[in-house]
């Protein structure tokens, strides 16, 4: 019987480090490609351009290849995106964890985290299609396709990481630590801001963190509403394309594999990679700067 639940054991434990190899592999495999179609890119296509020229045009007969104009399309909808995101949930996180009453939060969390789930493309098409000509009667002299919707839309779709992820960090704050400050005559706003809002300080930017990479990486809703031609540009209410729109464009194309407008591909995706890990660095730096443990 015992030899039998030792084996079991030892079973689920390979089944599990199998399933965590699994991760592993895949993430090496990925990055591999990735170098791998890149430096046959390199190969044509010196770095220094790659890095300095402002004009991205691949497939054109005059061929460009600064990254330096999608850069800006991706930094820009992030920017906006964050601006919605950020505060909003935090705002959030801040009135579910310490203001609102049970039965509130038992009901806004699913519907926050229902609203995570939603298409992304369901999301574009209603920045295309409701938030364009909104804002467009503020605005007469916007373009049909800006970064300024796309960037708003994504910030409404971060929101729900945000809150969930803020909210947990918050409600792992000891109770004791309320409790002192109320015992010292602090209100419950005063509690939330500068008690218990420094002490969840990592978890709060592990999901800012999170939602950074969320608005790097997003796809559909920037290739909808923010337009597909490459412009370099700061400016939200002009169109421009990003990175991954960049890539959905070029793969849906019949460009021949091994051309250098095929492997532009794989160094626009090489370039949205090392952005995500230099983000994923920095929140870990900062989790372990501010990690507090109770």
């Amino acid at each position: 019987m015992n030899l039998r639940r030792r084996l079991t054991e030892r079973g689920i434990e390979a089944l599990l480090l199998l399933a965590a190899l699994v991760s592993v592999f895949t993430t090496l495999a990925i990055v591999a490609i990735l170098v791998w179609e890149s430096i046959a890119f390199f190969r044509t296509v010196p770095l220094v351009e790659f890095l300095t020229d402002t004009q991205w045009t691949p497939l054109f007969d005059d061929a460009h290849f600064g990254i330096i104009a999608l850069l800006s399309g991706t930094l820009t909808t992030t920017i906006v995106a964050l601006l919605v995101a950020i505060p909003l949930g935090t705002v959030l996180a801040i009135y579910l964890s310490e203001f609102a009453p049970f039965r509130i939060r038992e009901v806004a969390k699913p519907f926050l985290e229902m609203l995570g789930g939603v298409p992304t493309i369901v999301y574009g098409y209603f920045a295309l299609l409701f938030v364009t000509p909104l804002l467009q009667k503020i605005y007469p002299d916007l373009p049909g396709f800006n970064m300024l919707s796309a960037g708003l839309v994504m910030g409404i779709m971060i929101v729900p990481y945000v809150s969930s992820l803020s909210e947990d960090a918050m409600r792992a704050v000891p109770m004791n630590m309320r409790e002192a400050s109320y015992a010292m005559g602090a209100t419950r706003l005063q509690t939330a801001l500068f008690v218990v809002t420094p002490a969840a300080l990592s978890g709060l930017a592990s999901s800012y963190i999170l939602g950074i990479s969320r608005a790097v990486g997003e796809t559909m809703v920037v290739a909808i509403a923010a337009g597909m031609q490459p412009n370099f540009t700061f400016n939200p209410a002009e169109p421009a394309a990003t990175i991954t729109a960049y890539i959905v464009q070029v793969a849906l194309g019949d460009l021949p594999h091994g051309s250098i407008g095929y492997q532009t591909i794989f160094a626009a995706g090489l370039t949205l990679l090392l952005i995500t890990l230099l983000f994923n660095i920095i929140g870990h730096i900062l989790r372990k700067r501010f990690r507090e443990a109770y």
